[in-house]
C-alpha cells in the first residue's frame, strides 16, 4: 500500500437526537495499542456517561468495536462501518452517550451512532497519507539554486537546509516519484550531487 486516508486530527463533535446527547470523539493512531489508550482515556472523560461506545480500524484484519452495554450490534458496529465504508485507516472513534429518556429502538440507535460517527469523522478531517522517501542531498555552492529548483518543480517538500562547504538539501517525495528525480538531479550536476537515502515513512504529501 503505497497511500491510505486516515483521519487528520484529533476532534469533538455533538449530536442529540431525541433528547439523548451523543459527543463523538475521533482521531489517527497508529496501532490498537494507541486506539485503546485513547479509549480508555475518552472513557475516563466521560466516566458519568450512560454509555461510551467505541471502534477502531487500523487495516483489514486489525479491528474492534464495542457496543459498551447498548443492545448487540446497534452501536459499535455502525461506528465502525463508517470507518471501514470510507476505507479511513489507522482511525478510532468514541461516541459517548447520554440517555436523554426516550428510547431510540434498535434501527434508531443504528442510525444515531452511525451519523455522529459521520459527524466526528467531518469534525477530524480526512488526510491522503503517501509512502515518501527522505533524502540528504550535499551539492557544490554553484549548484545550490538549480538543485533547489529542480527538488520543488519534481515535486519534493524541502524541509530543511544546511550550508557548510557545501550545501545541504532535506526533502521527502512520493516513493513512486524518487527515481525520476534522483536522475535529473544526477544530469543537473553531472553526477557532483551526493544523495543520502534516509528511508521511507507514511507522511501528508
Amino acid at each position: 500500500m503505497d497511500s491510505y486516508l486516515t483521519l487528520k486530527i484529533e476532534a469533538e463533535a455533538v449530536f442529540v437526537e431525541q433528547r439523548s446527547k451523543f459527543i463523538t470523539t475521533a482521531r489517527p493512531v497508529e496501532n490498537a495499542g494507541e486506539a485503546e489508550a485513547f479509549v480508555s482515556r475518552i472513557k475516563q472523560q466521560y466516566k458519568d456517561a450512560t454509555h461510551n461506545v467505541w471502534a477502531y480500524f487500523i487495516d483489514d484484519g486489525n479491528m474492534r468495536a464495542s457496543d459498551d452495554g447498548e443492545p448487540s450490534g446497534t452501536a459499535g458496529t455502525p461506528v465502525l462501518q463508517v470507518l471501514k465504508a470510507g476505507r479511513i485507516f489507522k482511525s478510532a472513534i468514541v461516541v459517548t452517550r447520554y440517555f436523554g429518556g426516550i428510547l431510540l429502538g434498535a434501527g434508531g440507535l443504528v442510525r444515531a451512532y452511525g451519523a455522529a460517527a459521520k459527524l466526528g469523522v467531518e469534525a477530524a478531517g480526512i488526510v491522503t497519507m503517501t509512502l515518501c522517501e527522505r533524502f540528504a542531498i550535499t551539492v557544490e555552492y554553484a549548484d545550490g539554486d538549480r538543485v533547489k529548483n529542480a527538488l520543488q518543480n519534481g515535486g519534493a517538500v524541502v524541509t530543511g537546509t544546511e550550508y557548510t562547504e557545501k550545501v545541504t538539501f532535506e526533502y521527502y517525495l512520493a516513493k513512486e516519484k524518487t527515481g525520476e528525480l534522483t536522475a535529473a538531479i544526477a544530469e543537473l550536476t553531472a553526477g557532483r550531487a551526493v544523495i543520502r537515502s534516509d528511508g521511507t515513512v507514511f507522511l501528508p504529501y
